[in-house]
């Protein structure tokens, strides 16, 4: 061998992987073929089924046999010593030589990733010292050094802390670190980014996309938003039902889309340049053929609609609102008004607010000083039987739809259970009917009554979450970062969906998220939070497009677009 740098990394042709559960075998990757070269990015992306983290395990050889079956005509990879390896053959001795040191893998959920009993700074040694024969003493300068590379601020303190104690973006800098510990050729990023605000998701990418420069390794980014791999792929690698669909340049694939469903993941994300009464789908594109329209709400269409909307009295009216938990007060003094028909839109990072806000809105959590106005009655001052009563009007629709339901009772059962709580129709027969006709509503069908929420998809079990919400026929709903967990193209039709009930049934919405693209969507107005206050309130487009705050102009541009990694 020469030692010079070959001129691909990985070789894969006709890779199949299927699962088998009892007599059904299940084919998650259907004969895919791709090639990576040295110090390149090559994204793949898709939604949540499509392939991309099975193939991604497949290379790692983490896919169990049985019940998963990997096959494939060629599998190699090629060491920076430039001998070939047969990821298929390699025995688990080998791999385990492999994993971390060549080929190294971060992944969507940190917290997961991360052995909560032991320190960040432990953990990353630990991988450094399975492959390499050092001491502790160097392995934890190396460790700091490359918390310093990350830029993790207080190494020392770091070091020293557990992953608890961490925020999700720092957690995720502690997995980026411990994936380059050993300077492998192949990085696999795996939704690195899902789970974290788009400020933080912009840093971290920017982060990999600097150590790429320096360490020359390759980077097979996984994701399901394709504007996300707008400034940071050379490659783009479409999956769809375990196939590749389209694959080509990052500028062939944005410019000049050719599959229908490329074409719908770049068309459901929330424009930034207009705003639209409905968001175009995937599955439009596809039984499309590729064609769908989309309409535009005029600016003054838009105008009228305002001017009628904040005429009445408002419906919720927060006045001087404080919560403090110990060090920090999460809510600092916030005031404002929700009307009739209303989305006001809450936007701002992690830790900003948001959320305890909504909890302490709600009186799940109480306040320590300010007044809560519903309809002109002081929640803040109510009995306890009288809020009872009260909650039926004011719901919230959770984050986490796997969290949010329980495992033990199926979607009908979740479902009616609240119509009983606040006895809602007269027996559990008008109940079981009305269930079924809230399930029509979101999009479901009768028979998904007696399902469990292990046998629903992501975007179904948000579907049942918002069933459940309105079982109550409820006037005000808090949707606290409700679309964030999911597939952008599954976020398009709960976004449609949300936006289809409130004019159904007349609902008013206080909406949360982090993502400005999403909350300008589906706003009227938009309040800007930031360590517990208001930075700034104000019509939806105008805050977009006119931002006040230095602040509201980061999150604006931590939107994903081509420039946004320039």
């Amino acid at each position: 061998m020469d030692g010079t740098r070959p001129s691909v990394i990985l070789e894969i042709k006709d890779l199949k992987v299927s699962f088998r559960q009892g007599k059904e075998n299940t084919i998650a990757v259907d004969g895919i073929s791709f090639e990576m070269l040295p110090s390149e990015t090559l994204a793949i992306v898709g939604e949540s089924g499509s392939g991309k983290s099975v193939t991604a395990l497949s290379l790692m050889k983490l896919i169990p046999d049985p019940p998963g079956k990997v096959e494939a005509e060629r599998m190699i990879f090629f060491s920076e010593g430039n001998s070939a390896i047969n990821l298929q053959t390699a025995s688990e001795a080998e791999m385990t030589g492999i994993r971390g040191k060549e080929i190294a893998i971060v992944f969507q959920e940190p917290m997961t990733s991360l052995n909560p009993v032991f320190t960040c700074g432990d953990q990353v040694c630990e991988a450094i010292r399975s492959h390499f024969d050092i001491t502790r003493t160097k392995a934890v300068m190396a460790t700091l050094e490359l918390f310093r590379e990350v830029k993790l601020p207080q190494p020392d303190r770091i070091f020293r802390s557990y992953p608890h104690q961490l925020s999700g973006g720092q957690k995720q800098r502690i997995m980026i670190a411990m994936a380059v510990a050993c300077n492998p050729s192949l990085l696999i990023a795996d939704e690195p980014t899902t789970a974290l605000d788009v400020t933080v998701q912009k840093k971290i990418l920017l982060l990999l996309k600097k150590i790429q420069r320096t360490r020359k390794m390759g980077i097979l980014f996984i994701t399901h938003d394709l504007a996300l791999v707008s400034g940071f792929a050379d490659r783009v690698m479409v999956m769809y039902k375990g196939k590749i669909v389209e694959q080509g340049s990052v500028s062939q694939i944005f410019s000049k889309p050719e599959h229908p469903y490329t074409q719908g993941l770049l068309a459901c994300r929330p424009p930034l340049n207009a705003r639209l009464r409905r968001l175009p789908m995937v599955s439009d594109f596809i039984e499309g053929g590729g064609t769908t329209s989309a309409e535009v709400i005029g600016e003054e269409e838009r105008s009228e609609r305002l001017v009628q909307l904040y005429k009445p009295e408002p419906v919720l009216k927060v006045r001087d609102l404080v919560k403090q938990f110990p060090g920090t007060r999460a809510v600092d003094k916030v005031s404002f008004n929700v009307f009739q028909g209303e989305t006001l839109g809450i936007v701002g990072e992690s830790g900003s607010g948001k959320t305890t806000l909504a909890r302490v809105v709600l009186e799940l959590v109480p306040p320590d000083s300010g007044k809560i106005l519903f309809r002109n009655e002081e929640i803040t001052l109510i009995t306890k039987e009288r809020l009872k009563s009260l909650r039926k009007h004011l719901q919230i629709i959770f984050q986490d739809p796997y969290s949010s339901l329980n495992p033990r009772l199926t979607a009908g059962a979740a479902i009616l259970e609240p119509m009983k709580v606040h006895r809602l129709h007269d027996n559990d027969k008008l109940r079981k009917a009305k269930v079924e006709e809230l399930l029509g509503k979101v999009g479901l069908l009768p028979e998904h009554f007696n399902r469990y929420p292990h046998e629903f998809s992501g975007g179904q079990r948000q579907r049942i979450c918002i069933a459940r919400a309105l079982a109550v026929e409820p006037q005000l709903l808090i949707c606290d970062e409700s679309v964030s967990a999911l597939d952008v193209s599954v976020q398009a039709q709960v976004l449609n969906l949300l936006n289809d009930l409130k004019k159904e049934l007349g609902l008013t919405y206080i909406f949360i998220s982090h993502d400005l693209s999403v909350v300008r969507y589906m706003s009227d107005r938009i309040i800007v939070m930031n360590s517990g206050k208001i930075l700034e309130t104000g019509d939806a487009d105008r805050i977009f497009t006119n931002p006040h705050s230095t602040y509201t102009s980061s999150l604006i541009e931590a939107i994903p677009h081509p420039e946004f990694l320039k």
